[in-house]
């Protein structure tokens, strides 16, 4: 047994033997190459360490794959910046009222923007709320339904017929992320990961809404620059099967009087050959891997231009499958790679609300 995997006996053993099941109803089939990469590890993330490693070791599943989900339902996701959130577990959430909580829901942002006057629920307002269940966003059979928040507006001056306006999305997610679900107590529906896009006065609305409803908090989560090097190892040495655009960095100098950035573009095809030579267990993803990953691209920027990378903090990474910012916000570029993306932020969520 290779050091840091999960024991198979015991209650560790049927979380781990769980977890796998998942992992393989989710898997392709490897290509002849054995180039296929994993995203992130299906162990929960504890104490500061990213993506679930044990002794400094990822174990990562086989590539997460979307087949099974209606494209049309998820393309919504795809290419826009979403603000990342942990969430703690709702209290007293039902999926049968997602109609109450929406009248409700669209009653409380009424009186917010009229600074507080009465407004009846079920009054035709300018802001329409609709809350629907999203079930092919989710890991397993284990997992919650993802939940997806709409905001339109009403214009009072259109035709009855016409389409609303999409003003706001926001929608909670749990990709694989049954362990926090099944250490929680009756009536709590754990979906730790909310990810919002638009005006950030609605998404303070809305959120606020659900905490007082249901007795949760909501918090940013930020993404560290180690979390981000482990990302840009692991999405640089994913096989698309389309031309990919180029691996990007970008780093933050410190410590001067104007603000400094510097981007650092490498060709996809040279970037993943770099992984390719660094990874030594298909499946497995170190942290010596990732550091002699970050450490070659360093030696080789400096070679050229003479600047210690080392030295600044990286905050944004780019990729084929996604991008990250330190703040925060992800924007995802693949579908097939959806779940596997998901999966990488429950985790972070997960992590944030231990």
């Amino acid at each position: 047994m290779a050091e840091g995997r999960a024991p198979r006996a015991g209650a560790d053993g049927k979380k781990f033997e769980r977890r796998r099941r998942a992992a393989a109803a989710m898997a392709e089939e490897a290509p002849e190459d054995g180039a296929v990469r994993t995203l992130p590890s299906l162990r929960r993330l504890s104490r500061g360490l990213p993506f679930g490693r044990s002794h400094g070791r990822l174990i990562v599943p086989a590539l997460c794959s979307q087949e099974k989900a209606d494209p049309q339902k998820t393309a919504f996701v795809l290419r826009k910046a979403w603000t990342l959130y942990s969430v703690t577990p709702l209290y007293g959430f039902r999926r049968a009222r997602l109609r109450d909580y929406a009248r409700l829901l669209g009653a409380f942002i009424a009186a917010e923007k009229q600074k507080g006057l009465a407004v009846e629920v079920g009054v035709e307002l300018d802001i329409k709320v609709a809350l629907s269940s999203l079930a092919d966003i989710r890991g397993s059979e284990l997992d919650q339904a993802a939940l997806l928040v709409q905001l339109s507006s009403r214009s009072r001056s259109s035709s009855r017929n016409s389409e609303d306006k999409p003003v706001w999305l926001g929608w909670f997610c749990s990709v694989f992320g049954d362990e926090l679900s099944e250490s929680v107590p009756e009536h709590f529906t754990c979906l730790p990961l909310f990810l919002s896009h638009g005006a950030e006065s609605y998404t303070a609305l809305v959120g606020s809404w659900f905490q007082k409803t249901f007795d949760c908090c909501f918090r940013r989560l930020a993404i560290s620059p180690l979390n981000l090097s482990w990302m840009v190892a692991m999405w640089a040495g994913c096989k698309l099967d389309r031309a990919a655009s180029a691996v990007e960095l970008v780093f933050s100098v410190p410590r001067l009087a104007q603000p400094l950035d510097i981007s650092y573009a490498i060709h996809p095809e040279d970037a993943k050959a770099l992984w390719d030579t660094v990874q030594k267990t298909p499946g497995e993803i170190t942290h010596e891997e990732v550091d002699v990953f970050m450490d070659c691209l360093y030696a080789h920027f400096h070679r050229h231009f003479k600047i210690h990378l080392s030295a600044a903090k990286l905050v944004k990474i780019s990729t084929a499958i996604a991008s990250a910012h330190c703040d925060g916000i992800v924007k995802i570029l693949h579908s097939q790679y959806l779940p596997g993306v998901l999966m990488l932020l429950t985790e972070l969520a997960i992590s944030q609300i231990q």
